[in-house]
């Protein structure tokens, strides 16, 4: 985080702990608010990958389980780096600014990101950066967040995965309960940006951001969980995450084969766990009743609930979800109540 940045935040009441916006003061109204009101948040937890080079698009099309081809300066994509047996190195949101990709994952995912792709660059004429530095970025949501950004910038985009460049600024709009939207720019661009918009929307802490993501249905990859879940188990074929006809990559015939020969027997659910205690990404979930120790799932990620507890994420057998009560941590832990995801779950085509 910049120190030019980091002071600005401050100075509107942010605390903030090891470079990450924990909250302006008031945990439990800015989780009530984010969920029906607009707010901004700094997306300082998240940081930048650069790619660019002539032959940056086809190298990254080797790499990702996405169809790089479709990402431009008008459309984003959700996407991921699969290992060699098609699971999850990492999940991130990929964008293009002129001739540069850039990838926005989580902060703690960036060295050992770069430092794998960087071993299969070889001769390719490619250049892979931390660009943490580049752009700062914030989030916007709320009911009318597409009427304020229009009265601020003059447009907005229109769709999920759109996106505008305009005045030294790139806008992606996403997924969410709300119109919800990721702004990117220099430093001077955002805090004039953040001014304006915090005349009607609540500035808010990383959790209740990441509380809307959970509330899309959007799954992330943190350190606890790299290398845990094949794309389809938290559904990515679903949220237009994974492409099945784009050709080649790391992993691909790992996942190929579980949609098209395979049956899915884990897959991501939403839920909500009245507890006291910290939820995290990584932990073990256990049906009623099974004795065998391996337990049926994981948190994919976890974040406090306005209505208590916290909001889940995540990754469980099917026939465990469909027949029992799903506990956490271990077999007599607080019980997982199941909630709609915002999306139609459909089986893999055969």
């Amino acid at each position: 985080m910049k120190t030019e940045w980091k002071e600005f935040l401050e100075n509107a009441g942010a605390i903030i702990e090891d470079g990450i916006v924990v909250h302006f003061g008031n945990r439990e109204r800015e989780r009530q608010v984010a969920m029906a009101g607009e707010v901004i948040a700094d997306l300082s937890h998240y940081g930048l990958i650069a790619a660019h080079g002539e032959e940056a698009e086809t190298f990254l099309q080797g790499q990702f389980c996405n169809d790089v081809r479709k990402v431009d300066e008008h459309s984003s994509q959700i996407s991921g780096y699969c290992s060699p047996k098609g699971r999850l190195l990492s999940i991130f949101r990929m964008f293009k600014i002129k001739d540069t990709y850039y990838l926005l994952i989580p902060h703690e995912l960036i060295e050992e990101t770069l430092k794998r792709l960087r071993m299969f660059i070889l001769i390719s004429k490619v250049t892979l950066e931390d660009a943490d530095n580049a752009m700062t970025r914030i989030g916007f949501s709320g009911p009318d967040a597409d009427k304020r950004l229009k009265e601020i910038l003059g447009k907005a985009p229109e769709q999920d995965n759109a996106v505008i460049h305009t005045d030294n600024v790139t806008v992606m709009r996403i997924p969410g309960p709300c119109s919800r939207f990721i702004i990117l720019g220099d430093v001077e661009s955002i805090k004039n940006i953040w001014s304006k918009l915090d005349v009607h929307a609540a500035p808010v802490g990383f959790q209740p951001w990441g509380q809307l993501d959970i509330q899309a249905g959007i799954p992330q990859v943190y350190s606890q969980t790299v290398d845990a879940f094949v794309p389809q188990m938290v559904n990515m074929q679903v949220i237009e995450g994974v492409s099945f006809k784009k050709g080649c990559y790391t992993g691909q015939e790992v996942v190929a084969r579980m949609q098209y020969l395979g049956k899915l027997k884990r897959r991501m659910y939403k839920a909500n766990v009245k507890t006291d205690e910290p939820v995290m990404p990584g932990d073990n979930l256990f049906a009623a009743g099974d004795t065998s120790g391996q337990g049926t799932g994981k948190i994919v990620s976890a974040h406090p609930s306005d209505s208590g507890g916290y909001d889940v994420l995540a990754v469980i057998q099917i026939a465990s979800a469909e027949k029992s009560k799903i506990h956490l941590k271990d077999k007599n832990g607080p019980v997982l109540e199941l909630t709609e995801l915002p999306y139609t779950l459909e089986e893999p085509t055969k």
